[in-house]
């Protein structure tokens, strides 16, 4: 946990009410549980963190936060839970509402499969490396040069030069994708730069069974399967 002198760790829970792709997501029932709650317990378990904030527009979301242990001292304003609303304006809303606030770690409820150990390891990785900011990435499982677009006509288009193609795919250099679980950064330099994603932010890689990110049917779905997996007997 941080010092007193220099503010606490906080993981904030962004959790608006007006998802579209699953509607009501953020506390719809996953593995015996609603799906916020299980970013609120890897929270609770992860040991660098001071406290959890839950920012949301809703009113059933902020009683389900308080229910499984999290703070909500205030109600997220209309205008910051739009589609296009950036994460970052979020988070910048909180801080200014929690004076005292030395690290932010962001903790998206649809990304479920993350874990205590991913927390504390992305916010041990700033203060091994004296870096501002860390995020969590996967490893991409179809790499840039084997996607392509289509044509009017349906064809085949390379989306990246085809000259730059490796001729196998073993040869091609792994890449890596944010997948939404962990970002991590010190509220000084997040004023500052308004964004996680700069020249200075660490990577901490995730593997693809804790990276799932649910914005469907389809990803709720496998989400579940793989939580009850965790539970006691497979959840039986």
């Amino acid at each position: 946990m941080a010092d007193e002198a220099e503010g606490t760790v906080l993981a904030l829970i962004p959790a608006r009410g007006g998802s579209k792709g699953v509607p009501g997501k953020n506390v719809r029932e996953v593995a015996g549980k609603p799906l916020i709650a299980w970013t609120i317990e890897a929270a609770r378990q992860a040991t660098c963190i001071d406290r959890i904030v839950v920012s949301s527009d809703d009113a059933v979301i902020l009683d389900v936060a308080r229910a499984w242990g999290a703070e909500t001292p205030f109600v997220r304003p209309a205008e910051l839970a739009r589609d296009e609303t950036p994460g970052t304006d979020v988070v910048l809303h909180a801080l200014q509402q929690l004076p005292g606030v030395a690290w932010v770690v962001l903790l998206q409820p649809t990304s479920p499969l993350r874990t205590a150990q991913d927390i504390d390891a992305a916010y041990a990785l700033c203060q091994e490396k004296d870096a501002p900011a860390c995020v969590s990435v996967t490893e991409v499982a179809t790499p840039p040069w084997w996607m392509f677009r289509l044509s009017d006509e349906g064809r085949l288009r390379s989306f990246l030069p085809e000259s730059e193609r490796p001729q196998r795919r073993q040869e091609a250099p792994p890449l890596y994708a944010l997948n939404g679980a962990v970002y991590v950064a010190r509220a000084d330099w997040l004023r500052r730069t308004r964004s996680f994603l700069t020249d200075e932010t660490l990577a901490y890689v995730m593997p693809a069974e804790r990276s799932i990110d649910i914005d469907t049917p389809l990803d709720l779905t496998t989400a579940a399967c793989l939580l009850r997996e965790r539970l006691p007997h497979g959840g039986a």
